[in-house]
């Protein structure tokens, strides 16, 4: 049976990724620092879906807490990691630096030491197709130079993928970077625009349509982000003899070191996405046209060949079908 960490266990794809590797049957220990960046309660509710399992064990617990992470990586003796933890949201990253700091570079580097001193056979961890940044040559692929982020977050995730590197390089330690484009879906993250827009309509409140609407997302549902990475962890990768530091591939390595893209390799425009929850939810919504927002870009758009080629599969899942599950599990969640 593998044991396997996952962080960020009462998060959005944590929880969703525990379920999925409890039905597997692998040994999972869920952590979790339960914090206030938005509705705890729901992070609690998410986890009473999961506490009932034998196979599951929830510690309560911040990963930038070195003290705390290193006795539980002796302790446990892990096989594989599913890094999930993070100080997630590109606009809060304006406003609170320092948890971007402490999560996503202190909370990481706890996690990376863990795996270098447990002898980890994987690390798994989330990227974000934020660090695609001023990029505008679509699809985003992996392949491609990132090194122009517009946000403090997009930066912290950029950081993840070059220490892993590093790590990986010095250590032997097989990591995988994954970038999720615009994950949504029941049990979402409140402060997402899919859970903004409809308590809004719900409420007789205007949404704000950043950017006057000129925006393309390639929103991607949470069973294909699953599913992309519950493959990948049996994925273990390998150096890639055929790299180059005369013409240095970013996404693969002379180390055991891999990064994909996450995405519906489908960019939606942002009005047919309101027009999708309008239908869903059989209210108009009352626009309040903004501006584009700092840290923001106007579209993304995911090339996923590599996890087609790799692991064989492909996000699929439609607006239209992700809206209509989302509305369902809300309308029963908050009873409205």
């Amino acid at each position: 049976m593998r044991k396997i960490l996952v962080t960020g266990a009462a998060g959005f794809i944590g929880f969703y990724l525990c379920k999925r590797l409890i039905e597997q049957g692998a040994d999972i220990i869920g952590v979790d620092n339960l914090n206030d960046y938005y509705d705890v309660n729901l992070k609690k509710n998410r986890l009473k879906h999961l506490e009932g399992a034998k196979n599951f064990q929830f510690i309560k617990m911040d990963i930038s807490d070195r003290k705390s992470a290193a006795e539980l990586f002796s302790r446990e003796k892990f096989d594989m990691i599913a890094h999930l933890a993070a100080q997630a949201g590109v606009r809060y990253s304006l406003i609170n630096p320092c948890a971007y700091i402490d999560s996503n570079i202190s909370g990481f580097l706890n996690i990376l030491e863990g795996c270098r001193h447990n002898k980890v056979k994987h690390l798994v961890f989330a990227s974000s197709s934020s660090v695609y940044g001023a990029n505008t040559k679509m699809p985003f692929s992996v392949h491609h130079n990132v090194d122009h982020p517009v946000s403090l977050y997009a930066a912290t995730k950029k950081a993840n993928e070059l220490m892993a590197h590093a790590y990986s390089s010095l250590y032997n330690i097989p990591c995988t970077g994954l970038r999720f484009f615009t994950v949504y879906g029941p049990w979402g993250r409140p402060d997402m625009a899919l859970f903004l827009f409809t308590k809004a309509i719900e409420e007789g409140r205007p949404i704000d349509v950043f950017n006057y609407g000129k925006m393309r997302r390639d929103f991607t549902y949470i069973d294909d982000i699953i599913e992309g990475v519950a493959r990948v962890l049996d994925r273990i990768p390998q150096p890639n003899p055929e790299w180059s530091g005369d013409n240095p591939d970013s996404a693969t390595s002379y180390a055991p070191y891999k990064l994909y893209n996450i995405g519906n390799n489908n960019p939606v425009e942002l009005m047919r996405f309101i027009e999708a929850l309008e239908e869903c939810l059989g209210k108009k919504a009352k626009q309040n046209l903004l501006p584009m927002q700092p840290g923001d870009v106007p579209a993304t758009y995911a090339d996923v060949d590599e996890l087609i080629k790799d692991v064989g599969f492909k996000p699929s899942t439609s607006i239209e079908e992700g809206i209509r599950k989302f509305v369902a599990w809300y309308s029963e969640y908050y009873k409205t």
